[in-house]
Parts: C-alpha cells; sequence; structure tokens
C-alpha cells in the first residue's frame, strides 16, 4: 500500500510540475488595477505548482527595499509571526499562529498541494500566542509573552481599555492596562465564529471608526463550494459584531478569503484583501483590494472580478451572479495578499507612499514564474486605489525562483512611522524607514 501511495504521490506531483511548464501567463502589468486581462479559464487533472524552498535568512541577508528607504531586523525566532498591531504607547504586538489542522485532506489534489506548499516553510507551527515587542531608546526591541494559550489567532483590536482577538473559533474579549507587558486572564468571549473543517482559518478583524463594531473576516471553506454549500454557512463573508452585545450579522458575502479588513482614513470605508480561487490558470483568478459595501455581494462561488462565471460550480445561481460587485483593484493572480495597512500623514517614508495603502503579498504556489512575495503600495486619490502598485519591499526568493528566504505577512507602523512587516517563513519582524 505504502508502494502505491508513493508512486501516485511522485506521479501527481511530477504532472502538477509538468503543467507549470505549459502554463499561459497574462504579463503581470496587465493585471493590475480596476481592468484586468483575464485569460480564458483552464482545467487540470492536477493544478500546475511551484514553490521555492523554505531557508530562511542567511546572516546579514535581508529584503531589497526601495530607493530611499532602509530595512534592519527588529526581532527574529518567532513562531510563525503572522499579524501586527500597533497599542498607543507604542508597544507591538506580534501574532503568532498558523492553521490548527483540522481541515481534512480528502483527495490525491489536495494531499499533493500541502506537500508542495509545505515544502516551502509557510506550514511552519505556530506559536499561538501574542508576543509584545517594545521600543527602547538605544533602538533595541525588548520582547514579552504578552498573551498566551489562543486557538490559531489572527486579528487583534484594541477598543478603549478592551483588547479584542479573533481566534478561529471566536472573538474573545480581554481587560488591558496601559503599558502591561502581560494579559493573565483568561478572557469572555464576545462571538462565535464559523470554525467547522478550517480549510480557511483566519480570522481578520477591524473596529468601526466610532469603536461601536468589529469586523470580522471569515474566509470559504473550499476552493469554489465544492465540498457543499452546507459547510460555508455564513463563510466567504465579512461579519459585523456588536461590541456591546456580541450580535453579529452578515455585512458582506461572495467574498472568498477576505484576510485583511481595514478603515480608509479619508472616507473612514472599509477596505479588505481577497484571495480568490485557484485551479483554473496561472492568470486567474485575481486576487483584490476592494472597498467593502454594507449587503453587497462580491461573487463567490459563482462568479470572479464581477459577473465572470466560473462554470465549475454546479449549483448556478445566475440570479446572485446578476448582483455581484465588481472589486475596486486588481492586485495580480495568486499574489495572496496577507497583510493591509493604509498611510497616513504620520507615516514617515517620504511622499510617494503618502495616500494609498500598502499590501503584503504572501505569494504564489501554483504559479509559474512566481507572483507575490513583496509588499507593494497601492496609490489612493480621493479615497480610492489608482494607479499602478509600487514595490516597497522585494527579495524574498533567490533569481533562480528555487529558495525561499522568507514571506511578508501582516503590516503595522511604529510611532515614528515606519513600516513593520511580519515574515512567516524567515520568523522575523522587518522595520522599514527613511534612510
Amino acid at each position: 500500500m505504502k508502494t502505491i501511495y508513493k508512486t501516485t504521490l511522485f506521479f501527481l506531483m511530477n504532472l502538477a510540475l509538468f503543467g507549470c511548464s505549459r502554463e499561459n501567463v497574462v504579463d503581470l502589468d496587465k493585471q493590475y488595477g480596476a481592468n484586468p486581462e483575464l485569460p480564458e479559464a483552464q482545467n487540470y487533472l492536477v493544478p500546475p505548482m511551484k514553490v521555492p524552498r523554505g531557508v530562511g535568512w542567511a546572516e546579514n541577508q535581508k529584503p531589497v527595499v526601495a530607493q530611499g528607504l532602509k530595512i534592519e531586523k527588529i526581532a527574529d525566532g518567532l513562531l510563525h509571526p503572522r499579524q501586527l498591531y500597533t497599542l498607543p504607547n507604542g508597544d507591538i504586538l506580534v501574532v503568532e499562529s498558523n492553521s490548527p489542522g483540522e481541515a481534512p485532506t480528502t483527495t490525491p489534489k489536495q494531499l499533493i498541494a500541502n506537500k508542495v506548499k509545505g515544502l516551502s516553510g509557510k506550514g511552519g507551527k505556530g506559536g499561538n500566542q501574542i508576543t509584545l515587542l517594545r521600543p527602547t531608546e538605544t533602538g533595541e526591541w525588548k520582547r514579552y509573552v504578552f498573551l498566551k494559550n489562543l486557538y490559531s489567532p489572527f486579528g487583534v483590536q484594541l477598543i478603549g481599555d478592551s483588547l479584542y482577538v479573533a481566534n478561529t473559533n471566536n472573538v474573545t474579549k480581554y481587560h488591558y492596562v496601559e503599558g502591561s507587558t502581560s494579559i493573565n486572564e483568561t478572557g469572555t468571549v464576545l462571538a462565535d465564529l464559523p470554525d467547522t473543517i478550517n480549510h480557511h482559518w483566519t480570522k481578520s478583524l477591524v473596529a468601526s471608526k466610532d469603536g461601536t463594531k468589529l469586523y470580522v473576516g471569515v474566509g470559504s471553506n473550499s476552493n469554489i463550494g465544492e465540498k457543499g454549500l452546507a459547510v460555508e454557512y455564513r463563510r466567504a463573508t465579512v461579519l459585523e459584531v456588536d461590541v456591546l452585545t456580541g450580535a453579529s450579522r452578515i455585512y458582506a458575502s461572495g467574498i472568498r478569503n477576505p484576510t485583511g479588513l481595514q478603515i480608509e482614513p479619508e472616507t473612514n470605508q472599509l477596505f479588505a484583501i481577497v484571495n480568490e480561487r485557484d485551479e483554473i490558470g496561472g492568470s486567474l483568478v485575481p486576487d483584490y483590494l476592494t472597498a467593502v459595501q454594507d449587503k453587497g455581494f462580491y461573487g463567490w462561488p459563482y462568479s470572479y472580478f464581477g459577473q465572470h462565471l466560473d462554470t465549475r460550480v454546479k449549483q448556478q445561481r445566475p440570479d446572485l451572479v446578476k448582483k455581484a460587485i465588481k472589486p475596486d483593484y486588481s492586485l495580480g493572480s495568486h499574489v495572496a495578499p496577507l497583510g493591509l495597512w493604509f498611510a497616513s500623514e504620520t507615516t514617515n517614508l517620504g511622499d510617494q507612499f503618502k495616500k494609498g495603502a500598502f499590501v503584503s503579498n504572501h505569494g504564489s504556489w501554483n504559479r509559474t514564474p512566481l507572483n507575490g512575495y513583496n509588499v507593494v503600495f497601492v496609490p489612493f486619490i480621493n479615497g480610492k486605489p489608482s494607479g499602478i502598485p509600487k514595490t516597497v519591499v522585494s527579495g524574498f526568493y533567490s533569481q533562480d525562483q528555487k529558495s525561499l528566504y522568507g514571506a511578508p505577512v501582516g503590516l503595522t507602523q511604529d510611532r515614528s512611522g515606519a513600516l513593520l512587516v511580519a515574515d512567516d517563513v524567515g520568523n522575523i519582524i522587518w522595520r522599514v524607514s527613511m534612510q
């Protein structure tokens, strides 16, 4: 039996890699913005897969930054750092986490995908904790274990003296005292979140401007609903949670995996970055950045980037497709955006990075050549994305695309206005500032 298993595994991995060699992809520059070029969908027995092997950073090696900027390491040796959050006193919270590992592997295709992606180091064991980093006058950062025994945490928000943590199964509330370096209480559950299967386990989190609501990004339990829609209950959504009562409602739906939520500072509009569906080509479907409309429907699983029909879905819903909202801005296909941060007047990276959004792209696993593995800046005009993205941080993989040093995830800025980047392959926090 083991011999048959290994033979099947070897055959499928080679079939996937062969698929990479005959991929027909669109030029990257043609897939940015409001009107990306969308080729015809392709069908595969096994989708093409290409992932550089995770090797980590060599001593004194670091990412490349845009002209006029510099980058430094402020913390390392972390346990899969995923998200960052800046407290009012300048302390930085680092959420160390990964999937709870409960999603079953039911097909050979899933098995191969998990094996291939595992080679990258992106599957590293998460700490299920939050670490606090405190800047000192000498430029060093002290480290404290702030909150332990969490359950695949991701989003964090502070409202007044209440700290909210989005675990994969709930939003939990803790009492926070400014300047404290640890929280030892168990916390109280404010709201339950969908947590069966957990194909997408990350729960992004942001508070409304007035602090009365929390918005939670909940990803789908499948690629295109192939496991049945019963397991997609309240998934592929942004939920709105009332801070006083914990009551929640679906704020927007049809959003396959909203991995980052932020409030745009000029308009106070809720924005999301979204990981779209896979397995129909290296240039389909573009991941995106978009304003999230109350009661808006964004297509999943029936259509993509507006009303482009996904013919693989077994039970079609033309009534919903007619309502599908076209996203504001394509980030490119399979870039896997996982971090979102809006620049403001306090951002100190030069005038070119003053109005717009920083997006960290965790990187593709099913596309050749690779796409993502960088932090980009999307310019905004009048509160809306406009123009070609500018690369802020890159150099996360080798020139031959075989070795992966790191992968960017969560973003925030420190009190000086420098940009902080979590790297969950290198297990490092990077700080980007002016030269």
